[in-house]
């Protein structure tokens, strides 16, 4: 058997303590098995080893090996690039380890469309696509949504990063968030044993004394070698480049694959803990009419009490079933528990010349439980000259979340952008803060479901080199909401909406396609709380929190893509159409025109 081995940015420092004994017996059991193996070599069994639990596996490396040939089209499949009417990238795990890329959002800022932002969570990524907002709470786990961390995805707990431009709900159903993943979707693929047993070991070390030390570990078992174990722990902790900022990240994750003739099945349960101390918070203008100077990268204006911690358990099973060459059944489901707590103290600049501005205590917990499941058929026919790759799909999505705050907003304390001023004790919350529900026990404020059923029929003509996909999807969103002190239930939403799909792609020959496509995007949509009016004020809404119609875009794009062996691309033109939604002078919030 062969084994490898790979260190990288040498250096160790002091870790979790138990984190690091698991890594560190890891270590030398993979070393005593590495040596062991080398008194014979058995002979090679090609295994094709899949994260979605596929006939197909994986989509093949291109040329380099950081991107593949193609990626999930959702309820389609994973497709070829030149054979898919979307624009779709798929970035590899040897790009994740050529990059030393830690979460979603290092992979990404390797994707010239995608722009990085911090998101509503406390300390949370968001991405944008095509100039829309996706937070990583709408982030698919191999096709299902919200099944790994929310607010930071570790990039040990997946093997590639595909990356949807453009609308998206035929193909993997509504957000569960209001108002995301009109520009696009993301899926993370979970990792599988491959066919050569994998030791990996890396340490590390960046700036300001911050060390991992991570276990990546893979074997494959049986006399075809259709089992499948592979097992990833890692641990992080330190400071950073910015004045007493620390983390402690840990994670494990372990994947599981099994494959007979017609069958195949895997399985995955991950847990990341997730502590941030101190770290660098929000900066709001306030009044100000100039954008005030950037300050050192190096001073730290968050208080020294301030925190934030998430912890994730979470999920998944998959099963998928031949039941003659020409017709297949999947199964899967998923789910995830997360705690969060956190007090922050962002700060706000009222005076842009001199940095001087104050700061509030905010305080938040949540809870949230998620459990989603999909099932499908998919099948192959002809109808004379015209072949037909046809699927059928339902998915269900449920979401709890309990949730408390505490926000002391008119009790603020001084500081400046450029020379913060600390306060060494927490300061205790006043009669007049915000509050809502108890902070060390987080009733149930929101529930969400998402249901729907899928059809749609790729047809191919002139000998495969004109394909057209058309499909519908009717989903329904239905939500709660629940009040904070009472329990009691504030308002009830349904809503149902058919989303059509038709596509096509023409392949001039193997190195052109050109492609088209009519496609939507829907979101739950949730009148917020406060905002501008139209004559400029900040305002609290009259309709606030009350659950709207769901946002419907409507994207019309055409495209070329070209692959010449080693060097490929795409040009695209497309429009999106959606509701534009403002807060007249009456205060209440409702659709007004187009963007």
């Amino acid at each position: 058997m062969a084994h490898r081995r790979n260190f990288q940015r040498a250096s160790i420092s002091p870790v979790t303590p138990i984190a690091t004994a698991v890594l560190l017996a890891l270590a030398s059991a993979v070393h005593a098995q590495s040596s062991a193996n080398t008194a014979g070599t058995l002979a090679a069994v090609q295994v094709n080893a899949s994260a979605d639990a596929s006939a197909e596996g994986l989509s093949p490396a291109y040329a380099g090996g950081q991107v593949a040939r193609g990626g999930r089209a959702g309820i389609l499949g994973t497709k070829d690039n030149m054979d898919t009417p979307f624009s779709i990238t798929s970035y590899t795990n040897a790009l994740i380890q050529d990059r030393q890329a830690k979460s979603v959002g290092d992979v990404l800022q390797n994707d010239p469309s995608v722009r990085m932002a911090r998101g509503f969570g406390n300390f949370q990524e968001a991405y944008f696509i095509r100039g829309s907002i996706l937070t990583s709470d709408d982030v698919a786990y191999n096709g299902m949504y919200s099944l790994l961390p929310r607010q930071y995805i570790a990039t040990e707990l997946f093997e590639r990063v595909e990356v949807l431009r453009g609308a998206s709900v035929f193909l993997n159903g509504a957000n569960p968030s209001s108002g995301g993943g009109i520009g696009g979707a993301i899926n993370l693929l979970p990792k599988r044993a491959p066919n050569e047993p994998l030791n990996r070991i890396t340490l590390g070390t960046d700036s300001g004394g911050q060390t991992s030390l991570s276990a990546d570990i893979a074997r494959r078992f049986g006399p075809d070698q259709a089992t499948g174990i592979r097992l990833n722990v890692s641990t992080r902790g330190g400071g950073s480049a910015v004045d007493s900022e620390k983390s402690e990240l840990n994670v494990l994750a372990l994947g599981l694959d099994w494959r007979s003739r017609d069958v195949r099945l895997s399985a995955d349960i991950g847990w990341q803990d997730n502590r941030l101390k101190r770290t660098q918070p929000n900066v709001t203008l306030v009044g100000v009419s100039a954008v005030p100077s950037a300050p050192s990268g190096t001073v730290n204006t968050a208080q020294p009490w301030s925190y934030s911690n998430e912890k994730d358990t979470f999920g998944t099973v998959r099963a998928e079933v031949d039941i003659n060459p020409n017709l297949t059944a999947w199964a899967a489901a998923g789910a995830r528990r997360g705690d969060e707590a956190n007090s922050l103290s962002n700060l706000n600049v009222t005076n842009s010349s001199t940095g001087a501005g104050n700061t509030s205590r905010f305080d938040n917990t949540s809870k949230e439980d998620i459990t989603t499941a999909e099932a499908g058929l998919r099948g192959k026919l002809r109808t004379g000259d015209i072949g037909h790759e046809w699927v059928v799909s339902a998915q269900h999505y449920a979401k709890k979340r309990a949730n408390s705050y505490a926000w002391d907003f008119f009790n603020t304390q001084a500081t400046n952008l450029y020379n913060p001023t600390y306060l060494a004790t927490q300061p205790a919350f006043t009669s007049g803060a915000f509050t809502g529900g108890t902070l060390g026990s987080p009733t149930v404020t929101a529930r969400t479901r998402l249901s729907s059923i899928a059809v749609a029929d790729t047809m191919a003509f002139l000998n495969d080199k004109l394909l057209l996909t058309l499909g519908l999807r009717n989903q329904t969103l239905k939500s709660e909401g629940f009040a904070y002190s009472t329990g009691v239930q504030t308002d009830s939403y349904s809503k149902s909406h058919v989303s059509p799909l038709a596509a096509v792609v023409f392949k001039l020959d193997k190195q052109v396609s050109l492609y088209a496509n009519t496609i939507e995007g829907l979101v739950s949509n949730a009148a917020p709380t406060g905002g501008y009016n139209r004559s400029g004020a900040y305002v609290t809404v009259a309709n606030g929190g009350q659950q709207l119609s769901p946002q419907v875009s409507k994207q019309k794009e055409i495209g070329v893509k070209y692959d010449g062996g080693h060097f490929g691309g795409s040009l695209a033109l497309f429009t999106v159409n959606k509701p534009h939604y403002v807060i007249s002078n009456a205060n209440s919030y409702s659709a007004e025109g187009e963007d």
